[in-house]
This record gives C-alpha cells, structure tokens and sequence, in this order.
C-alpha cells in the first residue's frame, strides 16, 4: 500500500511537467513554417478555400481560444486528426507505438548485453586491449550519427552482401501481419506459433535495432566501466578480498551491485534519447513507427499530430522516470522511494 501512495505521489508530481509540455509545444507548434490549411487544401486551393479550411480547423481563432478548445479535448481524449492520413492522431499513436517500442526495446537488449559485459571487462583490464577496445567502442559509438550508421549498414549487409531484407518496414512484402495481441510482431507471432512470420519480422528488426543500439552502447559502457571501477577501488572491495573472497564473488555480490545503480540512471537517460534518436532510424528503415509519423507531421506543420507525439513522448518519459525509481529499490534496497 505504502508503495502505491508512492507512485500516486509521483504521478502527481508529473503533472505540472506534462503540463508544461503541453503549453510549450503548442506555443511552438503555432511557430513551425507553413500553413497547415494551404497544405490540407492542395496546391491548386484558391484563398477563399484556404481561409474556409482554416476556420474549420479552428486556425482563425486567437491562440487562447485555440488553447482552452485543444485542452478542453485532451480531458477527453480528443487529439485531432491528423491532416498527413486523416485518421484520429490517438490512434495513430496506438497503432504505431508498438513499433516503435519493439524497435527500441529490442535495441536496448542488443546494447546491454555487449556494454555491461565489456564495461565489467574494461574495469578489471584497465589499460589492456580489452579497455581500448571498449574506448574504441564508447568513441565510434558517440561519434557516428545514427542516420549514417543506419545507411551503411544497409549499402554494406544488403547492397553488397545481400544477407539483409531490403529495408521496407516491419515485414518482407510476402507477409502478413500477425493477429493484433500486443502489437510487438515478435511477440504476437510466437503466441500464434507463426514461425514463418517471427523469422520475417525478425530479420528486418535487426539492422534498425543494431543501429540503434549502436547508439545506445557508448554511454552504458562508458558509465559501467566507471562505475566498475569506482567500485573496484572502495574499501569494501579490499576489505572482502583481505577476507578471502573469491574474484568472481567479489565482481557479482559486491563491485556489480553498488555498480548498477549509476548505470541504471543512464539506461533511463539512453531510453529517453533513444526514442528521440529512432525518428532518424524509423525514415532510413521505412519503419512505421511514431518517429516517422511525427517527421511527416513536421513538414506538413500538421499541429494536432506534432502536439500528440510531443505528449505521447512525455508520458513515457515520466513512466519511464517511475520505473527507474522502482528499480533502484530492487538494486539497492537502502534506497527509498519517498526520499
């Protein structure tokens, strides 16, 4: 129960922030180039037209009234529609938020499972081959722009090599979407035991998952191997090695623990910068995830969808920020959550 009043707490905390989100980006969507209704009436429109479609979308209103109305939607859950596909903005976010999610998700279990590892490595090898590699690593990955990276990796594995499936999505052109469950196809096409749809779903995931994983690897490894070796120098570490603990003890039971809790913080802080860095990755993948839906909002000023990626984005954070606070209690158990 005390853990619930906790979360409430924090949920509650959030909502100045979101709110502030939602001003800002309204303000700034008013500010984007361009006319939303010229875009929605075609190029041919006359200005008679234009006018007409900007009374409709309520574009010629002054900015408070247009305020109070976008808020008065948000209550109840009206976001628009989108002018790029005419389809509600709410529900282009669901359908194409777990694509986006699967893409990041799947990325992230790519680069944990190669920075941890080579972090731990990097701390007890410090100085050693094994260290440059992993500054090699922490540099290539921070310096590479995800685009580039996206775009030779698909020159390199299928222009020349051909080991990849062209880069159409989340699926080749002779497949068919599994049966809706959670909108993760990898997960939906076990449930439904399509082996068939799992392979194909997974070997166009994997590029744009490298990709971003890529990304993402340079900072965990950096901030585990400071962490590791941090930990490595505490009295705690040269006090149970005096005791004769074993090296591997010492790593998992000691060092890793009180290690994890800085690399956790940067796992939030990656996740969060790489939702923003698969805008890039979805466009050079043709992924349809909300990082391309939104791409396609900015160029057609289209404020409804634009606004709705920016909230969507914001409650994730925030639950993404919970999550993390959870975590720490898990890791460190001396950690409070009302502290």
């Amino acid at each position: 129960m005390n853990r619930l009043l906790v979360i409430a707490k924090r949920l509650l905390q959030a909502v100045p922030t979101v709110l502030g989100i939602v001003i800002i980006t309204f303000l700034l969507t008013r500010a984007l180039p361009g006319d939303p209704a010229a875009f929605f009436a075609g190029p041919a429109a006359t200005a008679e037209s234009i006018a007409q479609i900007r009374t409709q979308l309520g574009l010629d209103q002054p900015l408070p009234v247009q305020f109070m109305t976008y808020l008065g939607d948000l209550v109840t859950g009206n976001l628009g529609q989108a002018i790029t596909t005419g389809q509600p903005v709410l529900q282009e976010l669901i359908s194409r938020m777990p694509a986006s999610l699967e893409l990041t998700l799947f990325a992230l279990l790519i680069s944990l499972s190669i920075s941890i590892p080579l972090g731990i490595l990097a701390a007890t090898h410090q100085d050693t081959w094994i260290d440059q590699l992993c500054r090699f690593v922490v540099t290539a990955g921070v310096s590479l722009p995800t685009f580039f990276t996206g775009l030779l990796l698909v020159y390199v594995f299928y222009f020349l090599l051909g080991w990849a499936p062209p880069p159409l999505g989340r699926l080749d052109i002779i497949s068919i979407s599994p049966e809706h469950i959670t909108g993760f196809y990898l997960i939906d096409s076990l449930w439904a035991q399509d082996f068939e749809t799992f392979w194909s779903a997974l070997k166009q995931l994997i590029l744009p998952a490298i990709t971003l994983a890529l990304f993402t690897l340079a900072p965990l490894a950096r901030m585990t191997r400071a962490a590791m070796l941090q930990a490595l120098g505490s009295e705690y570490i040269r006090t149970a090695r005096a005791c004769g603990l074993s090296n591997g003890k010492i790593l998992r039971t000691y060092a890793l623990r009180n290690a994890l809790l800085p690399v956790i913080t940067t796992l939030g802080m990656v996740f969060s910068f790489s939702l923003g860095a698969n805008v890039l990755v979805e466009k050079v993948f043709s992924w349809p995830g909300i990082g391309s839906f939104a791409i396609e909002a900015l160029i057609a000023s289209d404020y409804a969808a634009v606004q709705g990626f920016v909230l969507a984005m914001a409650l994730l954070f925030v639950a993404l920020n919970l999550c993390v606070d959870m975590l720490y209690t898990f890791v460190d158990p001396r950690v409070k959550l009302d502290g």
